[in-house]
């Protein structure tokens, strides 16, 4: 039986991960100096393994309600009160605004599709800055609606002006990323306030992805910790986006949460209902008393980390200076002559795996290195790349 025929069109859309394709190229190495994974280096922190385990022996291995564990959306609604007062936190202490609602998701990756089936489809356009995490354009094709990129070389700031450039009467939303996945940019308080306006201005939603929100090191916030700028500041109409893969090393335990209007987290609940049913439960039981864990030393460890690759990388390449997350995304040199495609293979050839612009791009001029990984091969890659931009 010739089984492609039942392979529908949806699938065929969609390419394989180029990151994919690095990590079946490592796998062949015998000693890969592997700056190319996005998750960190650290481990879970021992509290919130030992909250985990403590919910399987307590029989917590069942389904949850939809919308998540009572104690765990308690733990985040006071949290997202306490950070957007003037937004979501308007409906009293530790409260949500009353239009706003929360759901539990599993990762922000499941959070990313339920909200698009939930306001998408065909039709429909998805405005997508350029660069953007991977995954964007695909779910986006997956709804039937169509993607439209924003090209924000070179300093990858998501501004109003240009996301304003690429409006027409069929776009429905604005996928938002800040700190960015590939790029490591940070948008500022002054952007995330004129990019919301905009989209309130023209009746477009804006779901904010800030799965990256810890890792900023620019910023202060009040309390003097990191501080990433969010529209959630100004404005509660933003769906927002967070999760515990990156902050907690939590990157397999699959869990996040989606905040903002009522009526577009009611219609993701329903859709979680009948797919992903509910986030993992022992998962969720953990997450509650994750927030409470002190993470300060692996962010300000990552910032160290960050100001290495820039001083070392800033001689060789056009690199923006990235605040936060845990990349770096330099431009090939232009006198090399070749795509950065072709300057990933030279890379392997050194052992150094690294992952070429046109996974996340319209344009194969860069590429994205993550040093989410020890210092001795942060070292050992960043050796490499120097060596690369001489020849």
């Amino acid at each position: 039986m010739n089984t492609e025929r039942f392979i529908s069109d949806r699938a065929r859309a969609i390419d394989a991960s180029g990151i994919r394709r690095v990590f079946d190229l490592a796998a062949k190495l015998d000693d890969p100096i592997n700056l190319s994974i996005g998750q960190p280096d650290f481990d879970v922190p021992e509290p919130i393994k030992a909250a985990a385990c403590d919910a399987i022996h307590a029989g917590r291995n069942r389904y949850t309600q939809t919308q998540g564990i009572p104690e765990l959306r308690a733990a985040v609604t006071k949290r997202l009160a306490e950070e957007f007062p003037n937004t979501l936190g308007r409906g009293g202490p530790d409260q949500l605004d009353t239009g706003s609602g929360l759901l539990m998701t599993s990762g922000v990756s499941g959070g990313l599709m339920l909200s698009l089936l939930a306001t998408v489809g065909p039709g429909d356009e998805v405005v997508i800055p350029d660069p953007y995490f991977v995954m964007y354009k695909h779910l986006v094709s997956l709804t039937g609606a169509t993607p439209v990129f924003v090209d924000t070389y070179p300093d990858f700031q998501v501004t109003a002006e240009r996301i304003e450039a690429a409006l027409t009467e069929r776009t429905k939303l604005v996928l938002f990323n800040t700190p960015s996945n590939p790029t490591g940019v940070v948008a500022t308080q002054a952007v995330c306030n004129a990019v919301i306006e905009l989209c309130e201005k023209q009746g477009v939603l804006l779901i904010s992805d800030e799965i990256y929100d810890e890792f900023c090191y620019e910023k202060t916030g009040r309390d003097g910790g990191s501080y990433c700028p969010s529209p959630l500041s100004s404005s509660p109409n933003a769906l927002l986006l967070r999760g515990y893969s990156k902050t907690y090393g939590m990157t397999g335990w699959r869990l996040g949460y989606a905040a903002g209007p009522a009526a577009i987290i009611e219609q993701m609940t329903k859709i979680q209902q009948y797919s992903f049913v509910c986030a993992p439960s022992m998962v969720q039981a953990a997450g509650a008393m994750a927030l409470g864990v002190e993470m300060t030393e692996h962010v300000s460890a990552y910032a160290r980390k960050r100001d290495r690759v820039v001083e070392r990388l800033s001689p060789h390449y056009n690199l923006t200076t990235p605040g936060g997350a845990f990349y770096a995304y330099p431009e090939v040199p232009p006198a090399l002559g070749i795509t950065a495609s072709q300057f990933i293979e030279h890379a392997v050839e050194k052992s150094l795996l690294i992952i070429p612009g046109g996974v996340f791009s319209q344009r194969d001029t860069h590429f994205r290195l993550s040093y989410a990984c020890d210092d001795k091969m942060l070292e050992r890659g960043l050796d490499v790349l120097v060596e690369l931009a001489a020849s």
